[in-house]
Order: structure tokens, then sequence, then C-alpha cells
């Protein structure tokens, strides 16, 4: 198994949910993390949890789906950590509406956070990457976008758009010793879940958890360089 101390992570939508819970598994591996968000107020406070367990930790405001902000963003990050080895595409947003009740506007906001944010952030960090013929790029999809269900049209719209370009970069970069992962998990009892409705943080026994995701991220990147975990499905064991 690969050793992850001293490697450098970027996890947008670090400060909450999955992406806080990876941030603090990096960290408890030795990882030195940078944490993207909008909300800078819970960016700096987690960046605090993970200097308390011993590495470099430090964070950047802006919104994925605006490009200039991201380039400037994505720089000051990478200049802080003095290299890139791993990006968590994680950051997201959702809504549920039928087809006709959803406003146009809340659709393409979706579809530009969820998929043209992710590919903003990739497309800045991955030369990086290419430079030093290493990397690995986890991208969060959903079970939504494997399967459509009523009331999730943008949604799904959004992440079967993102196991699609995931997928096609993994085949892409694989010849410069990337590895490309698209997870797609269940509902996970987080803070957007809980407001939606679909989850209750009072259910731990029968809900997955932000800490269940973080240790399928950890545990893939652990694998020996001549394996990689193209994507998974994690599913809670309660239906």
């Amino acid at each position: 198994m690969q050793d992850l101390k001293g490697k450098k992570a970027i996890i947008t939508g670090g400060n909450r949910g999955l992406g806080k819970a990876t941030a603090l598994a990096f960290a408890q591996e030795g990882i030195d993390v940078a944490i993207t968000g909008r909300d800078e107020k819970a960016l700096q406070a987690t960046v605090q949890e993970l200097e308390q367990l011993g590495v470099k930790a430090t964070y950047a405001v802006f919104d994925i789906g605006n490009y200039a902000a991201v380039q400037k963003g994505i720089k000051t990050l990478i200049d802080q950590l003095g290299s890139v080895d791993i990006l968590v595409n994680n950051a997201g947003i959702a809504a549920f509406g039928t087809f006709n009740e959803m406003d146009v506007d809340q659709w393409s906001r979706i579809i530009q956070t969820n998929l043209m944010g992710m590919y903003y952030v990739t497309k800045e960090v991955l030369p990086h990457l290419i430079d030093q013929n290493h990397g690995e790029i986890v991208n969060v999809s959903s079970t939504a976008g494997l399967s459509g269900n009523a009331s999730t049209s943008a949604y799904s719209a959004s992440k079967f758009a993102v196991i699609g370009m995931s997928e096609s970069l993994m085949r892409e970069v694989r010849k410069n010793n990337i590895r490309v992962c698209t997870l797609t998990p269940s509902t996970i009892a987080t803070d957007m879940a809980v407001n939606l409705g679909i989850a209750s943080k009072d259910s731990e026994d029968s809900v997955l958890q932000p800490e269940d995701f973080a240790e399928l991220v950890v545990a893939g990147l652990k694998l020996p360089r001549r394996a990689m975990l193209k994507g998974a499905s994690l599913w809670s064991t309660n239906p």
C-alpha cells in the first residue's frame, strides 16, 4: 500500500460534509490539505482542525462555477502548498423539483456548479499533474448519476455528465501516470442531504456518514501504483 504522508491535496467544498470528512482523513494520513468553499468562517475553522493534526493546511474562498475565480484560487493554493498530488472534486449543489416546476436559472446553476465547476478546477490542476507525471483525481458523482428519478432531472443530468467526463479523462491521462476515480455514493447524512429532507443526522446506524466516504477515498489512494480504482458505489447496508 502507498504511504500518503507528505502528499499535497486540494479538496473542493472542503469545509463541510464529504469534503471536510475527507480533509480530516487526509490529515490523519499526513497529507497537507488545501480546501475551497464559499463560507470563509467555516473554511477557517476547518483549517484550524486540520492544523491540530500536524499538517499544513490552507484555504481559498471562491465559487467553482466562476472560471476566473477558479484560475486565481487554484494558483494561490498550489503556490501555498508548493505542489499538488491529489485533487478531490467534491463541491456541488442540489435542488429537486419537477421538470416544469424548477426555474431555468436554478437548473442552469446546478449544471454550472456540478459539471462546469469540476471541469474548471480540473483544467487548472491537471497541467501540474501531467508535468510531474503522477497524480490522483477523485471525482464525486452520485447514484443519481447512474439512474434518474422523478424531480431530480437537473441533479441527475449533472451527475451523469460528471461520470462521462471523468471516465473520458481517466482514459486520456493514464499514460501520464495519473489515476482518475469516479465515486457514486448513495445518500449520506451531510448537511445538504438533511436540508433536502433525504437524510437524518439522528440515524447513524442506518444512513451512510461522511466518514464512511472518506475511508473509501483513502483506501483507493493507498492502492499500489500498478492498480487503479476506476469507480465505486457506496451504499448503506440498510435498505
